[in-house]
């Protein structure tokens, strides 16, 4: 059987119409999915008998199973999942004023080798199919009997390492029959492949798009990110340019800051310097610790300063509020762990 969650409205549209059905009765179908949380035809009342024995045998609505979930002190809920073939992947609830929102999990491991993030630790096994990145967003819907009001890609994986999928993704849960999830309240994160911005660019749509940049030199990125060696922050910051130029859309920048490395006033002043004049912002990020890698947190101090002297240099920036660190579900701390 084919699983539901993994069709756009638009190529369910084109499936059912190639079987002889209407075209609208993909978006009948959609309502009832995603908004009515109504998996089994039998329920689908405005379909036909002959739409919903077709279904049955044809669709399916792929779930996940909870292996582990935990509760951090601030209220951001982990859910540990199995898929299908037995891998596990993680999402992370996280509340905030403006709603809630999920940070979604798009690879089985990484393979961007980031020398801070335990997500990295594990190499990629595979890439997630658009209907497990739906199936994680309605499970956690499910299991906490609320409504998701915005999505970040910031899970395990490179999103635009399994660019096609994440895309579908995207459209899967933006659409108006379905989730109607904003587009601007969508983020994608990406480490830097450079021509996936490109691609991103080209697509038209108001989604967010966030950069982890972390240093404001070739020699410092590379050895926190490796993938610098492939695209170096001169072809970055160009396509950078490129995507805000074509969409006319600020560019978020995460910057985690790691106490020695990358946070004194020196190079707050070279990051102005390599931002200045583009529209954008920096989410200046507290360091979480990793057992495996030998970083430090900046001191508080030093992180406001670091802060400060961006504003004052007429950068916009914020410092991150960390959440869900007392369970390893804050940025970078990722990781598959049976034990939790």
């Amino acid at each position: 059987m084919e699983n539901l969650y993994n069709y756009t409205r638009a190529e369910l549209e084109r499936k059912l119409t190639e079987e002889g059905f209407k075209a609208f009765n993909a978006r009948q179908l959609f309502e009832w999915v995603y908004k009515k949380k109504e998996t089994d035809p039998k329920n689908m009342t405005n379909l036909s008998k002959r739409l919903r024995t077709y279904l049955e045998a044809n669709l399916s609505v792929e779930t996940l199973k909870v292996f582990t979930a935990q509760k951090a002190s601030d209220g951001t809920r982990k859910y540990l999942f199995a898929l299908e073939d037995d891998y596990l992947i993680e999402a992370v609830l996280m509340r905030h004023a403006y709603g809630k929102s999920l940070c979604v999990t798009t690879q089985v491991g990484c393979n961007i080798g980031c020398s801070f993030c335990a997500s990295g630790l594990k190499k990629k096994d595979r890439d997630l199919k658009a209907s497990e990145m739906v199936a994680q967003l309605m499970m956690v819907e499910q299991l906490e009997d609320t409504r998701i009001s915005h999505v970040v890609l910031m899970g395990t994986g490179e999103p635009f390492d399994n660019y096609d999928n994440c895309m579908r993704f995207i459209d899967i849960i933006n659409d108006p029959y379905g989730l109607e999830i904003g587009a601007r309240h969508i983020t994608v994160s990406t480490s830097g492949i450079v021509p996936r911005i490109y691609d991103f660019a080209d697509r038209d749509k108001q989604v967010n798009l966030a950069i982890s940049l972390h240093a404001h030199d070739n020699a410092t990125r590379s050895r926190l990110m490796p993938i610098n060696d492939a695209y170096p922050i001169e072809k970055l910051m160009e396509a950078v340019r490129h995507y805000v130029e074509k969409t006319n859309r600020r560019v978020t920048f995460e910057y985690l800051l790691l106490g020695g490395v990358n946070d004194s006033l020196s190079d707050a002043d070279k990051l102005s310097n390599l931002l200045r004049g583009l529209n954008c912002y920096v989410n200046l990020i507290p360091y979480n610790s990793v057992s495996e890698f030998d970083y430090d947190t900046s001191p508080t101090e030093t992180r406001n300063a670091f802060y400060k002297r961006l504003i004052k240099r007429g950068i916009n920036a914020t410092l991150r509020e960390e959440k869900g660190a007392d369970i390893d579900a804050a940025c970078g701390q990722l990781r598959i762990n049976k034990e939790s």
